[in-house]
């Protein structure tokens, strides 16, 4: 038995998608006979322009083999990803040329992985199973401003889109806000297995962070249009400069935009912008503040989502302030105690709420023990192996 893993991110990379497929892939491995292989089709680091660190283009573990692809540098705007994909693309295809695989399996954000995940399975002629981590039409429809141009690419994508999940064997979907967009597809069979925590978050010890004359408000993860942190984070600044400071880490294509705000209203000293750091690093840094950070920008398809950074969040015993709505809204209120929700982009909303809290720590260890990554992964993979036999 052979397996296709198609993923774009793995391993060292640092970001969302690497840290729900690299021990994915590797639970797939473990599960499946000694004779049998997985085959992962993926990148070298490429998720962050400031983050660079070294991989093997091919890695051979037992049954697990990795084959890494370079990619053009990129900074995450559309264009470039545009053509990293395509590098991507066919790269893939001569990878898998000659292989003959029983199963292919992709997790796709961005639609593309999903589409050629659909090609070598109709090239193999084998069930085609799809994790789908976010709606990519629906996000552009959003996000993408010229109206000639987005008309032209929605069109173009509803008609990728339709070819790729209409005859998909599978579909998990990341957040059960998708539902109602997806049921129009009824082909496939789906599930529901959500992001987790992993392993490095789920035997944190409490630390209180070090006494300050300022509470420290955390934010960690990608910087871009689809969190809108330049339409938050100065407000906020602006609003508890007397009280608290930000520390922001990661990077995107919305960094400079937020840097360029922050400059213009003198804001340097109280928003530090940060690198992206190994996550042992991380720990450190969500331990010492008071306060995990989190927001979605105010449009309509991200009411459906469900942030991976929450479940990374809700490890620690520090307050969560949520700016989102929809979905994950709900999600919070009923499974996350000692959150703040307010409404993305209300800065004023939020320093209301924050001015009425009475600070304090929550164990949030059923919560953890619930979402495991491993658990989860473990159920996942026992439907992924079960379209190979």
């Amino acid at each position: 038995m052979k397996i296709i893993f198609l993923t774009f991110y793995f391993e060292p990379d640092l970001c969302a998608g690497s840290f729900r497929n690299t021990p994915l892939a590797k639970e797939i491995a473990k599960q499946i006979d000694s004779k049998s292989e997985v085959h992962v089709i993926t990148t070298h680091p490429n998720r962050y322009y400031s983050f660079k660190t070294e991989a093997l283009s091919y890695e051979n573990s037992g049954s697990l083999h990795i084959h890494r692809i370079k990619i053009p540098t990129h900074k995450s705007g559309l264009i470039d990803q545009a053509k990293s994909f395509t590098k991507f693309f066919f790269a893939a295809l001569k990878i898998t040329r000659n292989i003959e695989y029983d199963l292919v399996y992709a997790s796709s954000s961005r639609l593309f992985t999903a589409f050629l995940g659909r090609v070598i399975s109709i090239q193999k002629k084998a069930p085609l199973y799809l994790d789908i981590r976010d709606i990519f039409v629906d996000t552009i429809n959003n996000i993408f401003q010229h109206k000639i141009i987005r008309v032209f690419l929605l069109t173009f994508l509803r008609v990728v889109e339709n070819f790729t999940f209409s005859n998909a064997k599978h579909l998990n979907l990341i957040s059960e806000g998708f539902i109602p967009y997806f049921k129009k597809y009824t082909r496939p069979y789906y599930s529901y297995f959500p992001n987790g925590i992993d392993p490095i978050f789920t035997s944190i010890k409490i630390h209180n962070p070090q006494k300050s004359n300022f509470k420290i408000i955390t934010y960690a993860g990608n910087i871009g249009e689809g969190q809108g942190l330049h339409k938050i984070i100065p407000d906020l600044a602006k609003k508890l400069k007397n009280n608290y400071r930000f520390i922001i880490i990661g990077d995107g294509g919305g960094i400079d935009k937020l840097r360029s705000v922050l400059k213009e209203n003198r804001l340097e000293s109280i928003v530090e912008l940060r690198p992206p750091v190994p996550r042992n690093i991380l720990v450190e840094v969500y331990q010492n503040s008071h306060f995990l950070f989190l927001h979605l920008n105010n449009l309509k398809a991200f009411e459906k989502v469900l942030p991976s950074k929450l479940f990374e969040y809700s490890a620690f015993d520090k307050p969560i302030l949520a700016g989102v709505k929809g979905f994950a809204q709900d999600f919070i209120e009923n499974n996350v105690s000692n959150s703040i929700v307010f409404s993305p982009t209300k800065a004023n909303e939020l320093v209301d709420k924050l001015n009425k809290y009475e600070y304090k720590n929550v164990d949030r260890s059923e919560f953890v023990e619930k979402f495991k990554r491993e658990n989860i992964n473990i159920d996942m993979v026992k439907t992924i192996v079960s379209y190979a036999k």
